[in-house]
């Protein structure tokens, strides 16, 4: 079958497709691969910048534009290489290879890829991806929920509520004040995730820049390799590493994910309670159905669907 959203494996390219779709960008199999690209073609600008060797104006143009117009044709060029070397990350330098011989550059094929080993290059390029799906689709949306959280506090703020401790009525509490609560749960949690650096692994293929050294013993590449990862990528290059990146601020961030996603559970449970206790009414809206029996009932699905997905 055709892959559509009604004959998609999971939900995440089914059901929510929707919701999700614009996270093609970043995560992807199209996305990884332009990544990968894009790793690769700002080391070798970076090493033509330090003078390792000479690079024409007019192929830096055609390189640049390389990248910035990354088609899925391209990336379906790198899978049919890959189908011959069946390896990913060198299908991704044979098809940079290959631009270089367009851009009549091909003296300088050598230096794609530099003294990498595969890792370099997913060990970047995962956590770029990463960096900017969180910079500019996951931190924006969650910021803008607590902004409209607060607004609601504030317009609450008035309000009085009956309050409940083990379910059963307690002291009178505001609303505005209750929600409050959340608000300031996620700035604290949104704040512990945006500490967290995006780390990166940078070094060849043992970590120690071997071939590096060997090729140009004289140069400091451990200077270089923060430089690039740092500066050009915006990345932490972590200093130690074997082969891999050892994930660790990848799993601190996903630890505050959860510990955000247990808020918003929190928020959803809380405002399901206060639906049935008549605190809340919901809208209706035309054309709806809240059940297939009873045409009166609307019923709290949203919060329902957003706490099961929260607790995936």
């Amino acid at each position: 079958m055709e892959l559509t959203p009604l004959t998609a494996v999971t939900p995440i390219d089914g059901r929510y497709r929707k919701q999700v779709q614009h996270l093609d960008d970043f995560f992807s199999e199209y996305a990884l691969i332009k990544y990968r690209v894009l790793v690769e073609i700002e080391y070798f600008f970076f090493l033509a910048d330090k003078r390792f060797f000479k690079l024409p104006p007019k192929a830096r143009i055609q390189l640049k534009k390389v990248l910035d117009g990354f088609s899925i044709d391209d990336a379906q060029q790198i899978k049919q290489i890959e189908s011959v070397t069946n390896h990913d990350v060198k299908a991704v330098e044979y098809f940079l290879k290959e631009q270089l011989d367009k851009a009549g550059i091909s003296h300088l094929k050598e230096w794609i890829h530099f003294g990498l080993t595969s890792q370099d290059i997913n060990n970047t390029s995962i956590p770029l991806s990463w960096k900017h799906c969180m910079e500019h689709e996951y931190l924006p949306s969650r910021i803008n929920l607590q902004n409209h959280l607060y607004q609601l506090a504030v317009q609450w703020k008035d309000i009085p509520m009956l309050a409940r401790t083990h379910g059963q009525p307690a002291s009178p509490t505001r609303l505005g004040k209750e929600i409050m609560v959340f608000v300031e749960r996620l700035n604290h949690q949104v704040e512990l995730f945006a500490s967290v650096p995006y780390a990166a692994k940078f070094g060849g293929a043992t970590g120690n820049f071997n071939a590096h050294h060997i090729a140009f013993p004289k140069k400091n590449w451990v200077a270089l390799g923060n430089d690039f990862v740092e500066n050009t990528l915006g990345l932490q290059r972590m200093q130690f590493t074997t082969q891999i990146e050892h994930y660790d601020s990848l799993a601190a961030h996903f630890d505050a994910l959860k510990r955000i996603n247990n808020i918003l559970i929190d928020v959803c449970r809380d405002i399901w309670t206060y639906i049935s206790m008549d605190y809340f009414k919901q809208k209706t809206k035309k054309g709806e159905v809240g059940s297939s029996a009873m045409p009166h009932k609307v019923n709290p699905i949203d919060f329902e669907n957003a706490e099961g997905n929260l607790g995936m």
